[in-house]
């Protein structure tokens, strides 16, 4: 059982998963980073001086140690989360389109060998 999982761990897919997940948790660090220091600081300029994270509806009178609303809908990190998917949406889109024209777009594949045959077929019993 052992030899069956050390064969299944060093198979190709099992580490291109885990590099793949490991590189995309370092971008989602980086893009989060972007998005909470440089865009939503922007946004909230000219949003009026805004910051969203702050936005939300207090529902009661406790208030936390620091002032804060104890029980609140805090909507506003919720727009900061939409924001954050639209921004990494677009860098996939773009990662993924400049992928397409650097490697040139797959070919589409040929008919199979059954495809042929039933294509081969059919132009016999049309003639």
């Amino acid at each position: 059982m052992l030899k069956e999982f050390k064969e299944f761990i060093m198979t190709g897919n099992v580490i291109d998963f885990a590099i793949a997940f490991i590189l995309a948790t370092a971008v989602g660090l980086v893009v989060n980073g972007f998005v909470a220091d440089i865009i939503m600081p922007i946004v909230g300029h000219f949003a009026g001086g805004i910051d969203f994270a702050d936005m939300m509806i207090a529902l009661g009178d406790k208030v936390n140690e620091d002032g804060s609303p104890a029980n609140a809908i805090r909507y506003g990190k919720w727009i900061n989360s939409i924001i954050n998917l639209l921004i990494v949406g677009w860098v996939l889109f773009m990662i993924a389109k400049s992928k397409i024209k650097f490697m040139g777009a797959a070919p589409a594949p040929g008919p199979t060998a059954d495809q042929e045959l039933l294509a081969e077929i059919r132009d016999a019993v049309k003639k």
